[in-house]
């Protein structure tokens, strides 16, 4: 898109930010379906669409970090040490809150999450509109999440007022989570900047959630789920699996590591990337377009137990959380 195209569509999304409408719009994670995070009414309309619990907190999108204190009060030097290492970048920081951010936003909470997207059209929305935006995933509730301007349409046709494209989505998984508003920096939700890059910039230890800790996107058991039954195997009984359930009459989609298609018939196979990186852009695509098969059961095998594949793991356990136990659904 030229720069002059560029510059009138930006507009056009503020203006709709501004009036109180819904923009989606792609950061390197995931589309967001956006809203003025100071406008109860517009972040309203973001549950609405989503069929968002009320209780379930929004993040924030900020053009940099010298909002934050627009947004948080009382922020801590690891914030400010991650903000500084991670931002613009797929990080969201969970702070406590300022006075005035509305309790829709925190989900009644008394914290909330901001991150700084580095997506140049998340950039030039968020510069050119001047404050916050909240961006959830722009699907569904609980649904896969949406990687391209075209999943968007198909999820909320004309109920979102504007769709920017800016290409499929880099990065492909949400946002890595942190909370820094306790004593001790703690990991609520694995994303694409591991743990060991946060303990290596905080020279320190991170911590595991607990009951205290403040609920965070995206970390429901059952969450980024297609509507095919998804189930999480081992490699090596895929293939005997696929067979069993097409003998039971039922129609199998399968996301492997490998390209070795069994000779079954009217199964969707797809050999999905070796690389962690390229498996996790893919990844939302995949599953939509197995999901769209209108198959019985998706077979998704079990990814490495490396650390380059935390939030991949974390994104298919909960997407598989209602799984049937081997050879029944």
């Amino acid at each position: 898109m030229a720069l002059e195209e560029m510059s009138v569509v930006i507009a056009r999304a503020v203006a709709t930010l501004r009036a109180g409408g819904l923009v989606a719009f792609p950061t390197e994670t995931v589309y967001g379906l956006g809203a003025d995070a100071s406008n109860p009414e517009a972040v309203k309309k973001v549950f609405a669409a989503k069929g968002r619990p009320h209780d379930h907190p929004l993040i924030v999108h900020v053009a940099n970090s010298a909002q934050l204190t627009a947004w948080a009060r009382d922020i801590p030097l690891a914030a400010h040490t991650l903000a500084q290492k991670f931002w613009p970048g797929p990080l969201t920081l969970i702070l406590k809150r300022a006075s005035g951010v509305s309790d829709l936003v925190t989900g009644g909470q008394d914290t909330v999450a901001i991150r700084v997207p580095s997506h140049p059209v998340a950039q030039a929305l968020l510069q050119a509109f001047g404050g916050g935006v909240v961006g959830p995933s722009a699907n569904r509730f609980g649904r896969v999440s949406a990687t391209t301007a075209e999943h968007v349409r198909q999820e909320f046709g004309d109920a979102v007022d504007c769709v920017l494209d800016g290409g499929a989505c880099e990065v492909g998984i949400e946002s890595t989570i942190i909370d820094v508003s306790g004593a001790t920096p703690a990991l609520l939700r694995p994303g694409w900047i591991t743990s060991t890059q946060i303990e290596s910039a905080l020279g320190a230890s991170l911590a595991a959630p607990d009951a205290q800790s403040p609920r965070a996107p995206g970390t429901l058991e059952k969450h980024y789920a297609p509507r095919t039954p998804l189930m999480l195997v081992e490699g090596d009984l895929i293939d005997e699996l696929a067979r069993s359930f097409t003998r039971q009459g039922k129609r199998v989609a399968v996301l492997a590591r490998n390209a070795r298609q069994p000779l079954i018939e009217k199964l969707l196979w797809i050999a999905a990337p070796a690389a962690p990186a390229a498996y996790a852009h893919d990844l939302y695509a995949n599953l939509r377009e197995l999901d769209d098969a209108a198959g019985d059961v998706m077979l998704v095998e079990q990814p490495p137990p490396a650390i380059e594949w935390a939030a991949i793991r974390d994104r298919l356990m909960r997407a598989a959380a209602d799984a049937a136990p081997s050879g029944e659904i």
